[in-house]
């Protein structure tokens, strides 16, 4: 048996052989370069397919009142505040105030290139993780803040009902019958297939039903916390209210002669009544909601049509791009 030598000894890489490269972090690397492009991709793609709503937006704001339409910017800001709000009051740990509202503005852009609002709760979910959460605890704080925003919208169209009867008066807004059956049964047919979902697919339920014991043990929890209660009651109900000052004021810039509290009711009603219609960030079903509740109180078929894509504008194309930059910067930064 020949002896080898010295330097193919065992325990010693042969000379003259090149080592090889490792290519462990090489598939991370890609794909982490793949997600700080992807959100700009999604963008290029839907500016190239609804730019025309882009194009009229913009040119009919030109001729609006700039400083309304800078005060419909202070409340489109305002606006992920109260998201920031109501993810900390989701939550019982504290989180960094700055990197949840960053989060929260980058979670914008992705909410309204994905339906129902998957792009923000998967930007969400990434955020929390990184912070040292759970994933049951994490799924759970989504699922609550996915509860807490619609029934606190509720609420606060039922306060707006109650202060403002008068409001009840326009017939145009009560829904028929017709309409209330298709609600009624839009709603039985989610409920029943999130039941059949879970008692059908078993992987599902172990995660569900982990994610749903967390929940009931951080409502217990969160509710004992009097900032935690403010910060996911107070923020949830205020998210709509923000949403109806930036639709006035852009309609205000525009000369609309609705005032605040009939524009904020028909964007309540509208919101709540086709809201839970799987679209990007609301946009469509919401938006033929809103002017149908305004043309019904009385404003102009082309005034309100007019106001509500400036709204979108300002909520929607105006902070896209940017909150796409801090979405992949985030990403880089390896805090997503």
């Amino acid at each position: 048996m020949a002896l080898l030598p010295l330097d193919d000894a065992p325990g010693r890489l042969p000379t003259g052989i090149p080592l090889p490269t490792s290519n462990r972090f090489g598939a991370p690397r890609l794909l982490r370069s793949a997600l700080v492009l992807l959100p700009l991709l999604l963008i290029g793609g839907w500016a190239v397919i609804d730019w025309r709503t882009v194009y009229d937006g913009t040119a009919r704001l030109g001729s609006a009142d700039p400083w309304w339409l800078l005060v419909a910017l202070f409340f489109t800001c305002l606006g992920w505040l109260s998201a920031a709000c109501v993810r900390q009051g989701a939550l019982p740990e504290r989180l960094p105030v700055g990197l949840l509202i960053a989060s929260q503005f980058a979670a914008g852009a992705a909410n309204h290139v994905l339906p129902a609002g998957i792009g923000a709760h998967a930007v969400t979910l990434r955020f929390l993780q990184r912070r040292g959460i759970p994933v049951a605890r994490a799924t759970a704080s989504l699922a609550l803040y996915s509860a807490v925003r619609p029934v606190a919208k509720t609420l606060v169209l039922l306060v707006f009902l109650l202060a403002f009867p008068d409001l009840l008066l326009t017939g145009a807004l009560v829904p028929d019958e017709r309409t209330s059956l298709l609600i009624a049964g839009a709603v039985t047919l989610a409920l029943a297939g999130t039941a059949l979902l879970v008692t059908t697919v078993r992987p599902l339920r172990r995660p569900l039903f982990d994610a749903l014991r967390c929940a009931l043990t951080d409502i217990r929890l969160l509710h004992t916390r009097p900032a935690r209660i403010l910060a996911l009651w107070g923020g949830a109900a205020a998210a709509p209210l923000l949403q109806a000052s930036v639709l006035h004021a852009v309609g205000a810039a525009l000369g609309l002669s609705l005032s605040w509290v009939q524009v904020a009711f028909a964007f309540l009603a509208a919101s709540t009544a086709v809201g839970a219609v799987p679209a990007p960030g609301g946009i469509g079903p919401v938006d033929a909601a809103v002017v149908f509740a305004m043309v019904a109180l009385g404003a102009p078929v082309d005034l309100s049509a007019t106001a509500v894509i400036g709204y979108r504008v300002l909520t929607v194309w105006l902070p896209l791009l940017p909150g796409a930059l801090v979405l992949s910067a985030l990403v880089q930064r390896k805090v997503l």
